[in-house]
């Protein structure tokens, strides 16, 4: 049996740590949603079960580990079918005919460049990174912040509709602007995870700071869920997977 590095020893304490956080952070939040009147036991169990499934995915996608896509199918499949029986019809979409098709193109980009489930040693072998040229930065940064801006118009337009309808008591820009960022980044951090770019991992962070600070808004808020502490707890072990990522894929090149 060959000994573990003190680096390959860390990462899987580290690793441990992180899944088995994120585990109990999901767990807490589906008994509090147990406590919701009109609870669907079965809809939460499978809400769960896909939280998981990305819990892995995230920890194996930082260590370069091509079973990210396995895990993160299983999620994002999940999650269409959850959107589509809560009528969330815009997310649906967006796992359905983006984040599902991703998975298949992350794992065929992934596998193109070294990443194997098993390799000679009987141990995974991890992906081979690349890194965006001056160029190709520059174009992602003006879309990103193009469609940043887009996606706050839109919302904001939408909630000026609920205002006047009666639907809200008044609109909270913040929550606007961090929504539309998380939401954008997350679509432009899937494309250079399937594709290996080692800049996702600033994408994540943006995401994970983002959502992080979504959460504490949404608990200072008058009418936040039980489970929104949860949540933010969720999205600060997210925001340490990533910088163990940034980490790990600067040596992956």
């Amino acid at each position: 049996m060959v000994a573990l590095s003190k680096e390959q020893r860390f990462n899987r304490a580290f690793n441990y740590f992180l899944v088995i956080g994120l585990t109990l952070a999901v767990t807490i939040s589906t008994i509090y949603k147990f406590q919701e009147p009109n609870a669907r036991v079965f809809i939460l169990l499978l809400a769960a079960f896909s939280s998981i499934m990305g819990v892995l995915s995230t920890v194996l996608s930082a260590n370069g580990n091509i079973m990210t896509f396995i895990f993160g199918f299983l999620d994002v499949l999940i999650g269409t079918i959850i959107y589509f029986d809560n009528g969330i019809m815009g997310n649906f979409a967006l796992h359905a005919f983006y984040f599902l098709p991703m998975q298949f193109i992350g794992f065929w980009q992934w596998s193109k460049r070294g990443a194997k489930m098993k390799s000679h040693g009987g141990e995974a072998s991890q992906v081979k990174a690349r890194r965006l040229n001056g160029k190709q930065a520059s174009l992602l940064i003006f879309c990103l912040l193009a469609s940043i801006a887009a996606m706050y118009l839109i919302l904001l337009y939408v909630d000026k509709m609920k205002l006047n309808a009666g639907k809200i008591e008044y609109i909270d820009n913040w929550k606007i602007l961090l929504d539309s960022v998380v939401m954008m980044s997350n679509i432009a951090g899937q494309v250079l995870m399937s594709l290996a770019f080692v800049e996702q991992w600033y994408l994540w962070l943006v995401v994970d700071v983002a959502s992080v600070s979504l959460w504490i808004v949404a608990l200072c808020g008058p009418n936040h869920s039980a489970s929104a502490l949860v949540m933010a707890i969720k999205y600060f072990f997210y925001l340490l997977n990533v910088l163990n990522g940034i980490r790990i894929w600067r040596h992956l090149n």
